[in-house]
Order: C-alpha cells, then sequence, then structure tokens
C-alpha cells in the first residue's frame, strides 16, 4: 500500500472540510475505502489542524461529486500535483458556470469543466 497524498492546505478557511470517517459515513463505504480513493487520485486529501480532511465540496448526496476523479485524473496527466488540482478546482473563473470548477462539477458541467481542465496541458 502506497502512502495518502496530501496536498498543501491552501483552501481559504471557510471552506468546510470533513475528516476520513466522517466523508465514510456520508457516501457509506469504510475508511480504508476512502483511504484507497485517495490514493488512487479519486480525491485530494489535506492535513488541516493535524487531522487529513477532504473538502466537503468533494461530496454529492450520493457519492464524491460526478466528474471530479476524471477531472483529477486530467489535471494529474497534465502534471498538476495534489496542491495546484485544489487551487485550480477552487479559483474563480467568471467564465464558468459556477463561477468556481468545482462548483460548476456540482452543477452538472463536468464536460465543460474538463474540457479547461485539458486545454491546461497545452
Amino acid at each position: 500500500m502506497g502512502a495518502i497524498p496530501v496536498a498543501d492546505d491552501v483552501l481559504n478557511a471557510e471552506i468546510a472540510v470533513i475528516g476520513l470517517p466522517e466523508a465514510a459515513n456520508r457516501i457509506g463505504v469504510s475508511v480504508s475505502k476512502v483511504r484507497q480513493m485517495l490514493r488512487d487520485g479519486h480525491l485530494i486529501a489535506v492535513r488541516r489542524d493535524g487531522e487529513l480532511c477532504i473538502p466537503e465540496e468533494f461530496f454529492g448526496e450520493r457519492g464524491p461529486v460526478k466528474g471530479l476523479a476524471g477531472t483529477l485524473t486530467v489535471l494529474a496527466d497534465s502534471g498538476f500535483e495534489p496542491t495546484e488540482m485544489l487551487n485550480w478546482l477552487f479559483t474563480s473563473d467568471d467564465s464558468l458556470p459556477g463561477v468556481t470548477p468545482i462548483n460548476a462539477l456540482r452543477t452538472n458541467h463536468g464536460t465543460e469543466v474538463k474540457r479547461r481542465a485539458q486545454a491546461l496541458a497545452f
């Protein structure tokens, strides 16, 4: 088993994060499954107040936000590190529906978000 990659906590303090047990409970899986999702690059963790946490906005009612894992894969393939991915996902872009890429994903605009992520590779 590999180590869980941890991004620097570059998020604004008002962006809510949840611990791994709460994330697991929210999506109905074990904590070890959440850890595997982090290792696989389907989610990004930060360390806040000494605890490994995940941005709450990464989760919808039924699990991780649709399109998030694919977007993270595209960003990783473009050479982005986890900290850079977080910065990009939470940076305002007034041309996107939802203002930030993560909010655009949350409002079912994943195609546009992935298109922008792919363009970053060039």
